[in-house]
């Protein structure tokens, strides 16, 4: 587990690679990080990945310039469909598929912000996608089409995200992408993992973790992960 830089059209961006310690290859995830970029609550999850067998890279997509700069763009790049966020977000998958210990299928996995650059990129190369309390695009169905399998999570109490779990179902069902798509009664946004340091003042009024539901999610993504990117039934 080691904090690198890889390579895009700019040049470089820094990125967390998290490497398993079984006999590889192993297949690779892109890990998308919330709207407080790369801290250590994104390193844990790829970290757990790699416990699993994935060679995963988590990259710190707000850092070229300083966080405002950034995020006006990435929200702009967001809107649009296009823009350096997304292309980071290639540069990362193509990073993993060149990587000599990758197996050459790559998911990727999201959160918040991360979430909903998830879904952006699903129609974009990868092999699944986990975009979890992430936002719609605009046009659910237009943008969509084309996705690759896709495992959604929600809380039901994510006051920002109302309706959003049954939108995406609906959207994906629509454009016929294999999809698991659920909400949680008890959990709030951001409830698969504890939060640490500037993320964990909003706990437990708008973002908390909620174990059960995490725990139900986890095993839904790990299973849709086991099944699309290693084979396994």
């Amino acid at each position: 587990m080691t904090d690198i830089r890889y390579p895009v059209a700019s040049g470089t961006l820094p990125a967390h690679l998290a490497v398993p310690t079984t006999p590889g290859p192993w297949p690779g995830v892109v890990v998308l990080h919330k709207i407080f970029g790369l801290n250590d609550d994104i390193r844990a999850q790829a970290d757990r990945l790699a416990d699993r067998g994935y060679l995963a890279l988590a990259p710190d997509l707000f850092g070229w310039a300083s966080t405002p700069r950034c995020l006006v763009a990435s929200f702009k790049a967001m809107a649009e469909g296009e823009g350096r966020v997304i292309d980071a977000v290639e540069a990362a998958r193509t990073f993993l598929t060149s990587h000599d210990g990758c197996s050459g299928s790559v998911g990727v996995i999201g959160f918040c912000f991360g979430g909903g650059l998830a879904m952006l990129v699903a129609p974009r190369g990868f092999d699944v996608s986990a975009p979890n309390y992430g936002h719609l695009p605009r046009k659910p169905e237009q943008v969509l089409r084309g996705s690759c399998p896709t495992v959604a999570s929600y809380g039901a109490k994510d006051r920002t995200l109302k309706g959003a779990a049954a939108k995406l179902e609906s959207a994906l069902t629509a454009v016929g992408v294999e999809h698991d798509v659920k909400e949680y009664p008890t959990a709030k946004h951001g409830f698969l993992f504890e939060h640490t340091g500037r993320t964990a003042w909003t706990d437990p009024w708008m973002v908390a973790y909620d174990a059960a539901a995490a725990d139900d999610a986890w095993q839904r993504i790990d299973s849709f992960f086991e099944r699309h990117l290693k084979g396994d039934v």
